[in-house]
């Protein structure tokens, strides 16, 4: 089973959207300070950028084994957008990633918003999500370790591999 990556999600302070072209202004806002690139390199993108990019990932994974959700994060309380997840579903494992924007952060709205994401996925029969995370990006650390997920000894570009798997119910 695949679990649905175009349906809202919803945690206690976040509206979970599903990322699309119409979310590119107000992201590239969201997203501008440098410093969000620290670990992963690069600089703030531009709306259209973003605008572009968004496109594409809506489209969907050009690889039929592989699905691809992502979702923007509007904070209720403020009506605004404040950061995203995503979910890459494979076949043998689901890859997370979360992005708050620095104005957002220290929070908690990523773990909030991962566990949410989490939370979907489990409910649709995923049983192994993975993250990689850099060594010294101790933030990202921390949220992938509230999610329960624990860094394993493989290394990909740099960066440690977290990963959380479990026996799902039958």
């Amino acid at each position: 089973m695949r679990p649905d990556t175009t349906t809202p999600l919803r945690s206690d302070r976040l509206d979970l959207l599903p990322l699309g072209p119409e979310h590119a202004e107000e992201m590239a806002a969201a997203l501008a300070d440098p410093a969000l690139h620290a670990f992963t390199g690069g600089a703030p993108a531009t709306a259209d950028a973003l605008r572009t990019r968004y496109a594409r990932l809506a489209a969907g994974s050009p690889d039929p084994a592989e699905a691809w959700g992502n979702w923007a994060l509007r904070l209720r309380a403020e009506g605004r957008l404040v950061g995203y997840v995503q979910a890459t579903v494979g076949p043998e494992a689901t890859e997370l990633a979360w992005v708050v924007g620095t104005p957002w952060q220290g929070r908690g709205l990523a773990v909030e918003a991962a566990r949410a994401l989490l939370a979907h996925l489990t409910g649709a029969g995923v049983s192994t999500v993975i993250a990689h995370i850099h060594p010294e990006h101790h933030a990202s650390a921390a949220v992938a370790r509230a999610l329960g997920l624990a860094p394993t000894p493989e290394n990909q570009d740099g960066e440690t591999r977290w990963q959380l798997s479990w026996r799902p119910p039958r």
